[in-house]
């Protein structure tokens, strides 16, 4: 601990975790509001029934004053207290970045959000990985090093892709398997595609400072035999690089969620390079981020230029492109969609915090921002009927002839090719053929894929009505549709499922929430129970649904609108 005297004007950074049952939370958010605002803290302190995590900055000295109040609860024996002296945020915006403008006191329902999934359980982390200490960690490793290759030794960086950029483990004859995901939550899907790579190996885990390893390594560990050893550098990559000041076995700077951004060893070689040119590049103080995905980037000061925009390498591997703003005739920026067989298809659809800002730059979801973005599937995918407005190159038959749709989901100009192909209905209208037509559906799943590409990526999928059916289409080929279609949760609204292969599938993992009338709710266009059957091919385990009176609508009043704002804020947290 630094002495009061010799450090009152200091500043420091304080970071710490506890797992541990909290009796009283109330009780501890009041002491976090009082003791830090008392002491001129500022950053975020999270707390749930699960523990608490904590980081904040202000003078060395009043930061230590606050561990000593938190030392006082028995609830936080054996904390492990990371405080460092260091500078002052450079500037205003990496200070509101990183939170260090305000102190932000919070309730939250976990304290690391591991599963993209987050209405499903969350492993026991009283089922974590061993803790090794910085030197025993680094005994393994240079253990490993001295021998022939070692089959049965793997690092797991549990990191997201822009933190293992500047910095990383480099271990003679041991492997580090970086996941190179966007965020956290994306963790689990890819342990889950990848686990053949640990299965029945010792398991070496790190990260930034111990806490995303408590619950990672928990959910290796559930999945049984095969999975027991499981280890983890208890304190992470600033306890070992506070123990091996040279760097040790970690290679260039360690990635920080707080206004210093990185911290580094005495070895002052850089590993990270810049996205534009390729140069050896590290520093993320320019706060620059991917056009789609908002994801941070490597751009060198040569490179930077506020007009150009980015594109990660994880979207350059899904397809997308460096695109150019257009500016309409109202002055707002406006990004075609690709050039395809589809290009003259209307898009009645919402884009949600996807869609380009009148500054040019696209807004959407950030790691650790509390915003999420949704694509609304609403009236997207309409067949022409005989009044439309909006006539295709091929005319409609003759209003006498036309008593019966044959299509639904392709849109009113969609060419089929020729008033040949037209055929004059073998009956009356059947009130129930909306669930037998998926003519079109491919054409539909092509221009979402392109869609999603371009605009993506998207939280969740909202669908109304023939949107929904189409929504639930997707969302039972979610796994198929993976690194093409991605999105966390699906909301079906009056939905229905259509009579295809792909909803016959086992039941979908997709955590949904389902908004439909009840029984006597009114609802003249879909049937009560064909709501209720689509809500049963979902797991009920990461299922809500609203059932309400008023007809063919989505419910803006309490207590409809309560239980869809609680869906969401799981997937903000």
């Amino acid at each position: 601990m630094a002495d009061d005297n010799d450090c009152t004007d200091q500043y420091g950074v304080l970071l710490y975790y506890k797992y541990a049952q909290i009796p009283n939370l109330d009780h501890l958010l009041t002491f976090y509001e009082s003791n830090c605002s008392s002491l001129g803290l500022l950053g975020r302190v999270r707390l749930s029934s699960h523990g608490v995590n904590v980081t904040v900055g202000g003078k060395l000295s009043s930061l230590e004053r606050h561990i000593e109040s938190v030392k006082a609860d028995s609830l936080f024996e054996g904390t492990d207290f990371k405080l460092a002296a260091c500078h002052q945020p450079l500037n205003d915006k990496i200070a509101k970045e990183c939170g260090f403008t305000s102190l932000s006191v919070r309730i939250v329902k976990e304290l690391v959000t591991l599963s993209s999934h987050p209405l499903l359980k969350q492993p026991d982390i009283s089922n974590a990985g061993k803790h090794l200490s910085a030197v025993e960690f680094h005994s393994v490793l240079q253990n490993a090093a001295k021998e022939s290759p070692e089959d049965g030794l793997v690092l797991l960086d549990a990191r997201n892709l822009y933190e293992t950029r500047i910095g990383k483990f480099h271990a003679p004859n041991v492997e580090t398997l970086d996941p190179q995901v966007r965020q956290y939550s994306d963790l689990p899907s890819w342990i889950d595609c990848n686990h053949d790579q640990f299965k029945g190996k010792q398991i070496l885990m790190y990260c930034t400072g111990g806490i995303r390893c408590e619950m990672a390594s928990a959910y290796i560990r559930s999945k049984g035999l095969g999975f027991e050893n499981v280890f983890q550098l208890f304190g992470g990559l600033q306890r070992y690089l506070e123990q091996f000041p040279d760097g040790g076995f970690f290679k260039g700077k360690n990635f920080v969620f707080d206004h210093r951004i990185s911290v580094g060893s005495s070895d002052a070689n850089v590993i990270g390079t810049c996205l534009t040119c390729g140069c050896s590049f590290d520093d993320y103080s320019s706060r620059n981020r991917c056009n789609y995905c908002r994801m941070l980037v490597l751009v060198c000061h040569s490179c930077q230029n506020e007009a150009a925009p980015y594109v990660c390498e994880l979207c350059q591997q899904q397809g997308k492109a460096v695109r150019m703003m257009q500016l309409t005739e109202t002055g707002e920026a406006e990004t075609p969609l690709p050039e395809a067989e589809f290009q003259n298809f209307p898009l009645d659809a919402t884009f949600s915090s996807q869609m380009p800002q009148k500054d040019g730059k696209m807004s959407g979801r950030q790691e650790n921002s509390e915003s999420y973005a949704c694509m609304d599937f609403g009236r997207m995918h309409q067949h022409a009927n005989c009044t439309s407005t909006s006539l295709p190159s091929s005319p409609p038959p003759p209003l006498e002839n036309c008593k019966k749709k044959f299509a639904w989901f392709v849109a009113p100009n969609f060419d089929r090719g020729g008033r040949a192909d037209w055929k004059v209905a073998d009956g009356p209208f059947d009130p129930l053929q909306y669930q037998q037509q998926t003519d079109g559906c491919d054409i539909s799943l092509a221009y979402l894929k392109a869609v999603f590409a371009q605009e993506g990526p998207f939280d969740g999928i909202l669908g109304f009505s023939q949107g929904a059916a189409m929504a639930a289409l997707v969302s039972a080929q979610q796994v198929k549709l993976k690194g093409e279609i991605d999105f966390r949760f699906v909301i079906l609204c009056s939905g229905f499922a259509v009579h295809k292969m792909e909803m016959d599938c086992k039941l979908i993992k997709c955590p949904s929430l389902h908004i439909y009338g009840n029984e006597h709710g009114k609802d003249r266009q879909i049937a009560n129970q064909a709501s209720i059957e689509l809500a049963s091919l979902y797991d009920s385990s990461s299922l809500v649904t609203v059932e309400h009176d008023c007809g063919h609508i989505i419910p803006t009043r309490s207590p409809y609108i309560d239980v869809i704002k609680d869906f969401l804020i799981r997937f903000l947290q």
